[in-house]
């Protein structure tokens, strides 16, 4: 393995003190870089995803466009619903499509926990591509999505605002929707494990709809099954878990034994910090819509999100992935001004 030149991440992630804090964009591979968008005019989304050299072409893009500290691999959260053998189809403006979703128990004997390397080999193929053509110049981060956020598609069928189908589902079906957690949290371990195993340095699990559910349902439907994947994971590689808007149980996510939480901008560093605790890394939590200010407004709102997150264990990066129309040079700008700010003591 190449030794990785830029290890920032990946020492704030063991706990270290480094000369500056490491900063990546969820959603940096892709849809406001006008390479990727040439890429998209030639190949469907799914083609993008699956052809090794492709994913791994979009992944490295904002490593040289924009000089982040980390490549977070160009995949979806949606190739495991897709590996189950439920159909996905990505809708142009529209975004996801599950034209047959779960509803009965019938339903759920159509679908199984695959064989990870027959359905999904070609993200590990991504990966090992990546990691070469990087060449040990920063970190590659894998990734897939919680269990409960994973549900709320294969249950609804499409995207939300609220998911009031999935939570139906899980209260009306308490048992059958346990089923079906278990079985995508039994998928995406292994999944996971081959990406670690293919070379992902670190690992985020993307809980997008964990602020949907009070602290009671996302301990039962959401934390209990990304649990299992921090544990099965945690020893071999660093493990961030981001669960848009769930603040309310950062305590009990940092007890997991995830190295790293994601937070978004509604809640202050401060405040987080004391949720958290004192041993975990926090990541975040730039308002993504920000990134459209004018540059020198930029500047300032990553110097004032800096302070509040004082010097150590922190990550910076937006509070969720970036929006389309953000200029290059805007998210160049922000990564910058994080590399250039100093804690004013």
């Amino acid at each position: 393995m190449n030794e990785i030149k830029n290890d920032l991440l990946l020492r704030v992630l063991r706990g270290e003190q480094t000369e500056r804090t490491p900063v990546w964009m969820m959603r940096q591979a892709g849809r406001y870089l006008p390479d990727y968008m040439k890429l998209k005019e030639k190949y469907s989304f799914f083609e993008r995803c699956q052809k090794p050299e492709l994913s791994a072409e979009i992944t490295i893009q904002p490593v040289d466009q924009v000089g982040v500290d980390a490549a977070i691999l160009f995949s979806d959260i949606l190739v495991v619903p897709q590996a189950m053998g439920l159909e996905v189809q990505m809708l142009e403006g529209k975004g996801p499509l599950l034209p047959e979703p779960i509803k009965t128990a019938k339903d759920l004997n159509r679908i199984y926990v695959p064989d990870v390397n027959e359905k999904l080999g070609y993200v590990f193929d991504a990966i090992k591509l990546t990691k070469q053509e990087l060449n040990g110049r920063v970190p590659l981060i894998g990734f897939a999505g919680a269990p409960w956020t994973i549900l709320c598609y294969m249950v609804q069928g499409k995207g939300s605002k609220t998911f009031d189908e999935a939570k139906a589902f899980c209260y009306m079906q308490p048992e059958l929707a346990h089923q079906l957690l278990q079985m995508i949290t039994d998928t995406t371990i292994a999944y996971l494990k081959g990406q670690v195993k293919a070379g992902a340095d670190v690992i985020q699990i993307f809980d997008s709809w964990g602020g949907l559910l009070g602290p009671d349902d996302f301990e039962n439907i959401s934390l209990k099954y990304i649990r299992q994947m921090v544990s099965a994971l945690k020893e071999d590689v660093p493990v961030i878990i981001f669960a848009k808007g769930a603040w309310h149980s950062l305590q009990s996510m940092a007890a997991t034994g995830a190295h790293g939480l994601g937070i978004d901008w509604c809640i202050q560093p401060e405040i987080a910090r004391q949720f958290a605790g004192y041993k975990v890394v926090l990541q975040g939590n730039f308002d993504p819509a920000k990134l459209l200010s004018p540059i020198p407004v930029i500047e300032s709102e990553v110097k004032k999100m800096m302070n509040a997150f004082g010097s150590s264990k922190h990550i910076a990066n937006l509070g969720h992935g970036i929006l389309p129309n953000v200029p290059v040079d805007h998210a160049r700008a922000f990564v910058n001004a994080v590399k250039e700010f100093q804690i004013q003591k």
